[in-house]
């Protein structure tokens, strides 16, 4: 499944760029950041942003990948806003309010936090300015979306490059 998830965002996202790379780079930073003996959060960590940034539909990918692949990166998917604070205010409340009693919640949760990681790291590593943004909206996302126990080495390495 998770081939099939990379193929499909790879098509997706066409060419589309992360930075001067192509877009995959981003998508595979972010998988690689999650068990990969666990197809279906890798597939989440591959379709994480097609609902976002391509045309591709929630109808599709329950339709290819499934309700839990679907809802998961539905939940993981900036609602509209006029900006980027408004957009993301929205989704912090959408995942603070996300329990972690049905499987999709906790594959979004794991996929938020390891796309974070990702963006943070390659912050890091080319000096982009976009890391004074996530420095500023770490204390809204982090109570958004913590759960303990969940994934809590990627928010440990998070926490640490967030807070220099």
């Amino acid at each position: 499944m998770d081939a099939d998830a990379r193929a499909f965002a790879i098509e997706a996202h066409g060419a589309q760029t992360y930075g001067d790379a192509p877009y995959v780079t981003h998508l595979d930073a972010v998988a690689a950041l999650v068990p990969p003996h666990d197809a279906t959060l890798r597939a989440v960590a591959f379709l994480h942003d097609v609902l976002e940034d391509t045309a591709a539909t929630h109808a599709q990918l329950l339709s290819r990948f499934g309700a839990t692949v679907a809802d998961a990166v539905e939940l993981v998917t900036d609602p509209e806003g006029s900006n980027r604070r408004e957009r993301k205010a929205k989704l912090h409340t959408r995942l603070a309010g996300l329990t972690l009693c049905t499987p999709a919640p906790p594959l979004a949760l794991h996929v938020k936090v390891a796309d974070r990681l990702a963006n943070v790291r390659a912050c890091v590593r080319s000096g982009d300015t976009r890391l004074a943004v996530y420095r500023r909206e770490h204390d809204d996302f982090r109570p958004a979306a913590f759960r303990a126990g969940l994934c809590d080495p990627l928010w440990a390495e998070l926490d640490a490059l967030l807070s220099g």
